[in-house]
C-alpha cells in the first residue's frame, strides 16, 4: 500500500466515487479500515445475533414440532459453532475480502438451515415460518454490514436458497409461491439500495476522516519546520531533544554551522538570492547527513545537526564531509575577490546524564566561533575532546 496523500483524496472528494471504488491507495487504506472495524464489531454481532437466531428454538417448538429435534441439532450445533469459528477466523486474520465471504456464509447459512429441516415438515404453519427468514435478510445488509458487492452476492445466494427450499416443502400452490418470491424478491431490492447509500456515506466519511487526519499532520508538519528552508524549526528542536536526552545512556553530537560572510552576501547580492543561498546550503546539508541526524535552521544563517552515537572523530568527518560539499556546489559569491560561499562549524558532544541541551549547545557556539576567529571555512572541535583539532 502506497502512501495516501492529500492531494490524492481532495482529487478523490472532487471526482467522486459513484462505483464506490476509490483510487488504489485509498482503496486499500479504506479496506484496511473497514476491515479493522468490522473485526472490532464482530464478536458483539456475533453474540446477538446467534442468540436471536437461537432464541427462534421456541417458535420451532411450537410450529414445528415434527422437525424440532432437526432443528435444534442444526441450530445449537451447527450454526452456533460456525459462527463463532467465523468470528475466531475473522479476528486471527482480519482481511476486508475475508469478512465479506464470511458474511456471507454466515447469512446463507442461516436461511438454508431452517427450511432444510422445513423440507421434511408438514406443519400447517410452513407460510408463517418462512417468513422468519426476512430477518436473516435483515441481519446481513444491516448488521454485518459487507461491501456492497458482498451484500448483492449473498442476497441472490440467500434468495436461491430460500426460494429452492421453500419449493422443496411442495407446501405451497404456485400463487402462493409467486407471492413469496415477489416478497424475498422485493426485500432484496430495497436492501441493496439501502447497502449501496450506507456504503457510500461510509466511503464519504471515511475520505472526511482521511482528509481531516492528513491536514491535521500537514498542520503539524508544518508548524515544526522553517518556511523558507524547510528545516525543522527551532520549536520542534525543544521536541527533538526531549526524545533524545530520554535515553541518558548514548552520546550525542552537535554541529552548529554558520554562513560565512552572509550579511555581505546579502548586501551585494540581494536577500532575493540570499534566501535562495540559505536554501541551497540547507537542501546540501540534508544530502550529506544520514538518516539518523537531524537538521534545524537555529535561526539566521545558522545550521544545526543532532546526530546520536556519533564518537569525536566521526562527528568531526560529518562536520567535514558538510563544509566540503558545501563548497563545492562553488555558489558565487560577489563580496569576496574570487570567493564562493563557505561555512564554519563549530561541533561538541555530550552525554545526556552528564549535560544538558543548552550547555551541548553553548560548547558548539564556542567552537563554531573558534573556526570563525581563526580563519572561516573550518571545522573545530570544542572541549577537552579538542585537543587543538581543526580541520580546514
Amino acid at each position: 500500500m502506497g502512501v495516501v496523500t492529500l492531494d490524492q483524496v481532495e482529487r478523490q472528494i472532487a471526482r467522486g466515487f459513484r462505483l464506490l471504488r476509490f483510487a488504489p491507495d485509498i482503496e486499500a487504506a479504506f479496506r484496511k479500515d473497514y476491515a479493522a472495524e468490522r473485526v472490532r464489531l464482530a464478536a458483539i454481532w456475533g453474540v446477538v445475533g446467534t442468540l436471536i437466531y437461537d432464541l427462534v428454538y421456541f417458535g420451532d417448538r411450537t410450529m414445528m414440532a415434527d422437525v424440532f429435534s432437526e432443528l435444534v441439532v442444526l441450530r445449537f450445533l451447527v450454526f452456533t459453532p460456525f459462527v463463532i469459528g467465523c468470528i475466531l477466523a475473522v479476528r486471527r486474520w482480519p482481511h476486508a475480502l475475508f469478512y465479506d465471504i464470511l458474511s456471507i456464509a454466515i447469512a446463507v447459512l442461516g436461511v438454508t438451515l431452517p427450511m432444510a429441516a422445513a423440507t421434511q415438515s408438514a406443519s400447517p404453519y410452513l407460510f408463517v415460518y418462512q417468513n422468519g427468514n426476512s430477518a436473516a435478510f435483515l441481519f446481513f445488509v444491516i448488521a454485518l454490514r459487507p461491501r456492497f458487492p458482498a451484500v448483492l452476492a449473498g442476497l441472490v445466494l440467500m434468495c436461491a436458497s430460500h426460494f429452492t427450499t421453500t419449493q422443496m416443502t411442495g407446501a405451497f400452490d404456485a400463487v402462493t409461491y409467486s407471492g413469496i418470491v415477489t416478497f424475498y424478491v422485493t426485500l432484496s431490492i430495497f436492501l441493496a439500495v439501502s447497502a449501496y447509500f450506507l456504503e457510500q456515506k461510509d466511503r464519504q466519511n471515511f475520505l472526511n476522516q482521511l482528509r481531516g487526519s492528513l491536514l491535521y499532520r500537514q498542520l503539524e508538519h508544518n508548524s515544526e519546520r522553517d518556511e523558507l528552508t524547510g528545516l525543522l524549526n527551532r520549536r520542534s528542536l525543544a521536541r527533538t531533544a526531549e526524545g533524545l536526552w530520554s535515553d541518558a545512556g548514548h552520546r550525542i553530537a552537535a554541529v552548529l554551522l554558520d554562513i560565512d560572510h552572509f550579511k555581505r552576501f546579502n548586501d551585494v547580492h540581494g536577500h532575493i538570492e540570499g534566501d535562495a543561498c540559505l536554501r541551497a546550503v540547507s537542501q546540501c546539508i540534508r544530502d550529506t547527513v544520514d538518516e539518523a541526524s537531524f537538521v534545524f535552521r537555529f535561526g539566521g544563517e545558522e545550521m544545526l545537526v543532532l546526530s546520536v552515537d556519533r564518537e569525536p572523530l566521526a562527528a568531526l568527518a560529518m562536520a567535514e564531509r558538510i563544509r566540503a560539499a558545501i563548497e563545492g556546489l562553488a555558489m558565487r559569491h560577489r563580496g569576496l575577490d574570487g570567493g564562493c560561499v563557505t561555512v564554519s562549524l563549530g561541533v561538541a558532544l555530550a552525554v545526556p546524564s552528564e549535560a544538558t541541551l543548552e550547555g551541548l549547545l553553548r560548547d558548539a557556539d564556542s567552537a563554531l566561533y573558534e573556526a570563525k576567529r581563526t580563519g572561516r571555512n573550518a571545522v573545530v572541535l570544542a572541549g577537552e575532546l579538542a585537543a587543538g583539532a581543526r580541520v580546514a
